[in-house]
């Protein structure tokens, strides 16, 4: 049950819609703004100057910044100022949808919606439509909240709202991630990190490094989640944000969290905590303070964690944050539950249960439902057992007044109890199609059934959690960007269905020829078996080269050869290879300029010469990102020319591109093309659907020096021109900082020196 509340920390914290209001103001600035109100006059000034005021208390205490939303309501009302009378309704929105009251904040974005739609103001319209959509996906409604985000992105692009573009694909984003499908959760988030770059929108590329942070937690590429989350961090300290900074310290303390690393996480954490309480952000303090109370849960310290947890529910009390008291009432209940009190843990995860339903929060409901079964058959299994008689308990925490729970007698009972919220879990589990959850709904309703003597329902659930199982595996480590599209399994399963078919059809013409043709003797009979076994082996053969082939246009030979022979291909280091990295210019722009169709041909056949070059070349390709291609020389077979071979690609390269940008102009791009030298790791990714992928410094800084080239140019490192200087004509260039890794030198390969 552990990995239930870490996944809810993660959902929790990837999904920060786009700000309806800049987070600029500081607390000081607020006091002076609040000190100038008295004197302000009763005209739209005043209404704008609230907008500022309402601004800075979003940013700590929803409940003070809706007091002074209200106030400028009534006199933007008073004022019959429309525009402001709309703007005033959106604030009103945007608190209730933080204090999760969800049919308020529905209503006032509605009212300033049509307001704004009467005006014919498309960047309100947009607004509004963006933030109905927020509150849909809060409400777990996604069909309806892609309906209004489709609308908001529509407009936006109609009146060039680059930065509405990008908030929008973002959240759209987090809704295909919230139904795992991570691929298209991704390609969201880099097409609205794109736009947010090409803006210099920092706080935006901040918000969606972290959303691609959480995908990679989701993953346990612990190494790729710390990247993007000490880049939320870096862009907080940089831009003097201390609620970046703090964002970008909790994410950082949840992955050392999942790797472990409790000193770290804590570490990160308490730097969190103290930066949200000099900013006074109530909500966030109780968020961090119910980390810490996990991280203390991970190292078994309960009477800590229940002191954190504790703190935690305390204050979402006194913010009346229903999500956040639900969350850590849950994690309460999951600590008596670990220490085997399952009726106190029971009280705990019912009232978590009750606020989920009050706010209709299907997931967490399905979450909740699961603890409750799952406790009720701890009474079932625990040893000494509870007592075999109805128990009523009452506890009381604060002004939390827990539910009465009675246990019901007897073994019999308590199971009935387990199957009934396990089956009720099961059910919403399915209507949210959240494999991760069903998966230990099926497991527990397996074990409930065997204890109550159902073994053809217990198999029946164990089949289903392991058919469960087995996708979400595949899932996680599915990634079309990766282009890995090869089941493991292929061979066997296609080849047995194959056999199975042939061998049903040849038992049918055996059949029919007895019926029909008794006459013949044996040894015809025998000839058309012989005939139709050679049908069969040239099938087999037919379909196992096509199968191969296939194989062998993901994985390298080597690679491709171990994982037929072995089942599986263990990772491994390599100390001399260089890697490629080509990117095209201005991709984005031309993304917008040529139609999806125009834009897809192009990189398709652009991509397909690269391939024949690096095939020339004796060059690996490794995947294409986007409009970013990775390959490598010197894997996964060693050759002592792996530089000379990847500049010799990336000169054909360029002349291609040189060459096809001056026939069709506008039609294609313009490549950077950024080379290094050094060690690798290189391996398979995943287990049912491979990724062949590389990884190290050495890939970073290829990816530096991709980046810092220039249009046309092949820019390589210092590591590369010491092997390639004698064969090429080389120009240096200067240095640029890298972090940890202190200046780098670049220089510029051109054509290959004559002898």
């Amino acid at each position: 049950m552990k990995w239930i509340i870490k996944l809810l920390l993660i959902l929790f914290a990837v999904f920060e819609c786009g700000d309806l209001y800049a987070q600029k103001k500081q607390e000081e600035l607020i006091d002076s703004m609040l000190a100038v109100m008295p004197k302000q006059k009763e005209d739209t000034n005043k209404v704008k100057l609230l907008k500022e005021i309402i601004s800075g208390y979003y940013k700590s205490d929803f409940a003070v910044g809706i007091k002074y939303a209200t106030q400028g309501l009534q006199l933007a009302e008073k004022l019959n100022w429309k525009k402001g009378i709309a703007t005033m309704n959106y604030c009103l929105g945007f608190g209730y949808q933080n204090k999760s009251d969800f049919s308020q904040a529905l209503a006032y974005y509605a009212k300033g919606l049509k307001i704004f739609e009467e005006a014919g103001d498309k960047g309100g319209i947009a607004d509004g439509n963006a933030n109905l959509g927020n509150v849909y996906n809060n409400l777990n409604e996604d069909t309806r909240a892609l309906e209004y985000y489709d609308k908001a992105l529509k407009t936006d692009e109609e009146i060039g709202n680059k930065k509405g573009i990008a908030s929008i694909t973002g959240n759209i984003g987090h809704l295909h991630q919230k139904h795992g499908k991570i691929t298209e959760a991704m390609t969201c988030y880099l097409k609205a990190l794109a736009i947010d770059e090409e803006e210099g929108n920092k706080p935006g590329e901040a918000l969606i490094n972290g959303n691609i942070g959480n995908i990679y937690l989701g993953q346990c590429n612990y190494p790729k989640a710390l990247e993007y989350f000490y880049k939320v961090l870096k862009t907080g300290e940089e831009t003097g944000d201390k609620g970046c900074t703090a964002r970008g310290a909790s994410c950082l303390a949840n992955v050392y969290e999942s790797e472990n690393d409790d000193p770290k996480a804590l570490e990160y954490d308490f730097k969190s905590l103290k930066l949200y309480e000099e900013l006074g952000n109530k909500t966030k303090i109780a968020l961090v303070t119910g980390n810490i109370g996990v991280i203390y849960e991970d190292q078994k310290d309960y009477p800590k964690a229940l002191d954190y947890y504790f703190k935690a529910l305390a204050l979402y009390q006194a913010l009346d944050e229903k999500p956040g008291l639900a969350r850590t009432t849950g994690n309460i209940g999951n600590i008596y539950m670990l220490q085997k009190n399952n009726i106190l843990a029971l009280q705990y995860e019912l009232e978590a249960l009750r606020i989920d339903e009050e706010i209709n929060d299907r997931y967490n409901t399905a979450v909740e439902l699961q603890f409750i079964g799952t406790a009720y058959l701890a009474l079932v299994t625990d040893t000494p057992a509870p007592p075999d008689r109805g128990t009523v308990i009452t506890i009381a925490n604060g002004s939390n007044s827990l539910p009465h729970v009675v246990i019901p007698a007897g073994k019999a009972a308590r199971l009935d109890k387990a199957i009934d919220y396990l089956q009720k879990g099961l059910v919403t589990g399915k209507e949210m199609h959240t494999p991760n959850v069903m998966q230990e709904f099926y497991k527990n309703l397996a074990t409930a059934y065997k204890l109550a003597g159902d073994y053809k329902r217990s198999l029946a659930a164990y089949e289903n959690y392991m058919v469960v199982r087995d996708s979400i595996f595949s899932k996680e480590n599915e990634d079309k960007l990766l282009k890995t599209t090869m089941e493991y399994d292929y061979d066997k399963t296609h080849f047995a269905d194959s056999m199975q078919r042939m061998a049903s059809q040849q038992k049918k013409d055996a059949e029919a020829a007895l019926k029909f043709r008794h006459q013949r003797t044996l040894t015809y009979f025998g000839l058309g078996g012989t005939l139709i076994l050679a049908c069969l082996s040239f099938f087999i053969v037919k379909e196992r080269r096509k199968s191969e082939n296939l194989l062998l246009n993901i994985l390298p030979s080597k690679v491709a050869a171990e994982l037929k022979e072995k089942g599986y291909s263990a990772a491994k280091h390599f100390n001399n290879v260089t890697v490629m990295f080509t990117d095209f210019v201005s991709f984005t722009t031309a993304s917008e300029r040529l139609g999806p169709q125009e834009l897809v041909d192009e990189l398709h056949a652009c991509f397909k010469i690269f391939d024949d070059i690096m095939a020339r070349n004796h060059v690996e390709k490794i995947k294409t990102i986007g409009d970013a291609y990775l390959a490598v020389s010197g894997l996964p077979a060693a050759d002592a020319n792996h530089a000379e071979n990847v500049v010799n690609a990336a000169l054909e390269i360029a002349v291609f591109m040189h060459d096809r940008y001056a026939k069709m102009g506008d039609k294609t791009f313009q490549v950077r093309l950024g080379i290094h030298s050094g060690n690798v790791v290189a391996g398979i990714v995943g287990i049912k659907k491979f990724a062949y992928d590389i990884w190290g410094d050495t890939v970073n800084i290829a990816a530096r020096m991709e980046q810092n080239s220039e249009p046309g140019k092949i820019n390589i490192s210092e590591s590369t021109y010491h092997l390639v200087k004698e064969k090429f004509d080389c120009e240096y260039r200067g240095e640029i900082e890298a972090k940890n890794k202190g200046h780098l030198k670049m220089y510029f390969a051109g054509a290959k020196k004559v002898a």
